[in-house]
């Protein structure tokens, strides 16, 4: 079979189906994707909501519960104990399917009644009400796509980690702040792409290192800064010389690391990550044949995936899979799933799901929400095999002859994930908001889900440029003051970032501050995130050179970008 160069549907701009693509969507059962990869992508993520949580009411029991979904949303929304107790039953919803009707028009129209849970989270969440999309936390505050965390705060896609704050991709580590893309770090700041170090402050891309400051691609090292060597007394008197205890100190030192020529010369490797074979993509690791992934680990045989580990045979993939096989067009699902296609919000042991939405356990359903451990349903009802399986024949061949179709003429034909219209969050509120910037005119001109931004009527008492700058001069009293946040916007706050105008500083927090000689922030937790995803390559891919053998390579670094980037072989023979 040949590559195949289509038009892509949503945005119009080429793309290509190559011929494993082809074998793929064979072995699968679907036909070719309409729309482009980066398309695909977007509209997964618009059907995940990590960060934006809203105080409302359980639906069912009246208590004040803390989830993703904001207030007048057109379902019932439950909190946990009610969603998951034997109060709700979902395939009380269950309804025929009618051959008139669009299958995505049946199956709004059932997400428009059934409850939905209040949030994504699973397992032991102890003391830990404010974290999203998490399972297993403990003495956690506002952590999100994060496992097995305890005493952690404002972060991001952690897991196994203990004590960190203001972290984005991290695991296994302890005590660390303000850091993306680290494991197996412990007392590590302002730090990025970095393994196995401890008590260092802005390093970048280290390895088994400790007490270094500024430092770019050393393996093995202690008692470095800026890359040089120092005995430890003349490294301890130049580390309190920086006065890292003081916000002047701090910035000063971020300016002069990312504006040194270390920095900027140092060679990048085509993708973050090691131990890779034949794979493509960024922050990936221990892969093979994975391409186009992004945020993985022990992929085999995938292609365009983001933030999974352990999967095999899967295309179109994004947060948080483990141990799935042959999984399609999913968002929000995982832990050994197999042969599930169309799914959100879908996980734990599933087998030949399509179209489903918040099922468990389950095997064989069809355009379902809500089940746990049932077998051959469709749209929450209940059918033999024999007939379950002509009525989705029949579905699948009428969702091809007579597709959903939005309000902008957007088709959707069986092999589609569902409509992005048809999403129960805000697009603001999602992850595609992240990735996919839209201005609210571009969201309401696409038809998307919109909700006008919050207008905080917060009564500031402390402004962010009266804190004092050492950590040394923080009263207690602190934690009483509500500080401006340095990007608020009046009247309604909400810079780009989607700033929350205001913010204070927790007990817990101001604790750890002082146990590390952190000085305060002076940006809400979600302009910080912002910052720090500001630091990560994108999701997408260029053709250029290595800048020491010329050979033709695949990076996130885009052409135009000044960084200089190696092969894999160039990058091993100089740097690691």
């Amino acid at each position: 079979m040949q590559s195949e160069t289509k038009i892509c549907k949503n945005c119009k701009l080429e793309f290509t189906i190559v011929p494993e693509d082809f074998e793929f969507y064979a072995k699968v059962a679907v036909p070719p994707p309409t729309w482009c990869p980066s398309c695909r992508m977007q509209r997964r993520m618009a059907w995940r909501n990590e960060r934006a949580i809203y105080r409302r009411t359980c639906d069912l029991c009246q208590a004040s519960i803390i989830g993703m979904y904001p207030a007048l949303t057109k379902f019932p929304v439950y909190c946990h104990s009610c969603w998951w107790s034997d109060k709700f039953d979902p395939m009380v919803y269950g309804r025929e399917y009618d051959p008139n009707k669009s299958f995505f028009e049946q199956w709004k129209d059932l997400q428009n009644v059934l409850p939905r849970p209040e949030h994504n989270n699973s397992g032991n969440i102890i003391n830990s009400a404010y974290t999203n999309c998490a399972a297993d936390m403990k003495d956690c505050y506002l952590v999100f796509g994060a496992q097995n965390d305890e005493g952690c705060m404002y972060s991001h896609y952690l897991n196994q980690s203990k004590d960190c704050l203001d972290v984005l991709y991290g695991s296994v580590s302890e005590k660390c702040y303000d850091c993306f893309d680290i494991e197996r770090c412990y007392s590590i700041q302002y730090s990025q792409s970095s393994r196995n170090c401890r008590d260092s402050f802005f390093l970048y891309d280290c390895r088994n290192c400790s007490d270094c400051i500024g430092c770019v691609g050393l393996r093995n090292k202690q008692f470095h800064i800026f890359n040089i060597p120092y005995t430890k007394e003349e490294y301890e008197r130049k580390k309190a010389e920086f006065r890292l205890d003081s916000r002047r100190g701090v910035e000063s030192l971020r300016e002069k690391f990312l504006s040194s020529e270390l920095y900027a010369t140092y060679p990048r490797r085509l993708l973050n990550g090691q131990l890779n074979k034949a794979s493509t993509g960024d922050y990936i690791n221990e892969s093979e044949n994975a391409l186009n992934c992004f945020y993985a680990k022990g992929l085999r045989g995938c292609k365009y995936v983001f933030w999974a580990q352990n999967m095999k045979d899967s295309y179109d993939y994004f947060a948080f899979a483990d141990t799935d096989e042959l999984a399609y067009e999913r968002v929000s699902g995982g832990y050994g799933d197999y042969n599930c296609k169309f799914t959100e919000g879908s996980w734990i042991s599933n087998y030949d799901l399509e179209y489903c939405g918040l099922c468990y356990n389950s095997k064989s359903l069809f355009g379902c929400i809500g089940l746990r451990k049932k077998e051959f349903c469709i749209l929450n009802k209940q059918y033999s095999a024999e007939e379950y399986r002509a009525l989705t024949a029949q579905i699948r061949a009428q969702m091809m002859a007579k597709p959903y179709v939005d309000e902008q003429q957007r088709e959707y034909c069986y092999g589609e994930f569902f409509p992005l219209p048809l999403s129960p969050f805000p697009y603001w509120d999602t992850v595609a908001q992240e990735h996919f910037p839209l201005t609210k005119e571009e969201v309401l001109e696409k038809g998307y889900n919109w909700r006008e931004p919050i207008v905080r009527s917060y009564t500031v008492t402390k402004e962010w440029k009266d804190l004092p700058s050492s950590i040394a001069e923080v009263p207690d009293e602190i934690v009483k003051e509500t500080i401006s946040c340095e990007h608020a916007v009046p009247p309604v706050g909400g810079c780009a970032e989607q700033c929350t105008v205001a913010f204070r500083i927790t007990p817990a927090e101001l604790a750890f501050y002082r146990e590390m000689n952190i000085p305060l922030p002076t940006l809400c937790y979600q302009c910080r995130h912002a910052s720090r995803v500001k630091t990560r390559n994108p999701l997408k891919l260029w053709g250029r050179t290595c800048a020491k053998c010329s050979a033709p390579i695949k990076t996130s670094y885009a052409p135009e970008r000044p960084e200089i980037v190696y092969c894999e072989s160039c990058y091993n023979a100089e740097v690691a």
